[in-house]
């Protein structure tokens, strides 16, 4: 059997970050948790759903570390790695920082699937890493009944040029930096009605790093306030995060939002994963959907893998850093802003 005959998609029952623990689960579990007491070098932890820790070293370096892993989210091996390796990647990006190590976390079955499988994800992981400039320094592997894959990665940031997801301000306008629709568009694949090329809009845009510090000047860096990246919660939830820990509310408009081609067609068609019905359920309460369709929500809700940096950026500079965006990232567009807090977190209109 070789690596190209095994469509991987169908070896899982969910994947990619469609297969995260239910937002509001997770909370439940965390919340029983007694965590160590933080030191005072520790910058942001996971208390407020941000994307990943910052460490104080010196008065000039902070530590960014974090992890994400997931099962397969497209049928090829290679394409995966690249993907897998993207999405945790961006964790270090939305926070401000560039990585510089990253280690491997792989569960494999070896019984069932030839070890040509794991070497196309591991080098479509190498080839996302080495683009990062990062270093792939090693990782940890098990036996296990389904291909998982992930990376540890630690990057780094000055302590006072992190994007938090606290920091947003009223008056700030908000930016995203990719279209929406990877979770449905990944279903249809998964479902056999649709084929890799046929998503092919989806998946360029998730094994895409989310290194956006690198074009953007100094002007535009430092007009950057805060920032998420939208992923397995939707554009639904992490906005919510971004409001809560900042507390502001976000207004935002539909038409605004940067969407694949197809992915409202395949929303309609019903192809849709459990994380739909969670994010909706999580956001239900805070987020603000009046006037919209049912169809139009199911975007809102729809688990982005590897998906955009959602910026909360001063206002003047908002039209010059779009257009320093669109060369690399096309789909950049300013979908809402920044508002005192309200009855609702978040509102789309």
């Amino acid at each position: 059997m070789s690596s190209e005959s095994i469509a991987l998609t169908q070896t899982v029952q969910k994947g990619g970050c469609a297969a995260k623990v239910a937002a509001s689960e997770l909370r439940k579990i965390l919340s029983q948790v007694r965590f160590p007491k933080a030191h005072t070098e520790l910058l942001v932890d996971g208390g407020l759903f941000d994307d990943a820790a910052i460490y104080k070293v010196t008065d000039d370096i902070a530590m960014v570390q974090t992890l994400d892993f997931f099962t397969p989210i497209v049928d090829s091996p290679r394409l995966f790695g690249r993907i897998a390796a993207a999405n945790s990647l961006s964790d270090v990006y939305a926070m401000g920082g560039k990585p510089k190590t990253a280690m491997g976390i792989l569960a494999f079955p070896i019984a069932s699937m030839p070890e040509s499988v794991i070497v196309e994800v591991m080098q479509g992981a190498s080839d996302v890493i080495s683009e990062a400039q990062a270093n792939f320094v090693g990782g940890h592997s098990i036996d296990d009944d389904t291909l998982k894959f992930g990376l540890s990665v630690t990057g780094f940031v000055h302590p006072e040029k992190v994007w938090s997801n606290a920091k947003a301000q009223a008056g700030d306008v908000l930016i995203l930096t990719k279209a929406l629709g990877t979770g449905t568009m990944t279903a249809a694949l998964k479902r056999r009605e649709a084929t890799e090329q046929d998503i092919s809009e989806a998946t360029t845009s998730m094994g895409t790093l989310n290194n956006v510090v690198d074009f953007l000047d100094t002007e535009s860096l430092n007009a950057i306030h805060a920032a998420t990246d939208i992923t397995g919660f939707g554009l639904s939830g992490h906005s919510m995060q971004l409001a809560k820990a900042s507390q502001v509310s976000l207004q935002m408009r539909f038409e605004a939002l940067p969407k694949f081609t197809r992915a409202m067609e395949f929303l309609e068609k019903g192809f849709l994963t459990k994380a739909h019905r969670s994010n909706a359920a999580y956001t239900e309460s805070a987020v603000k959907t009046d006037g919209l369709s049912a169809l139009q929500n199911l975007l809102l809700h729809d688990p982005q893998t590897s998906g955009g940096l959602l910026l909360s950026v001063r206002k003047d500079l908002a039209p010059h850093l779009v257009g320093q965006l669109k060369g690399a990232f096309p789909h950049t567009a300013i979908i809402g802003e920044v508002r005192p807090p309200d009855d609702f977190l978040v509102s789309f209109e």
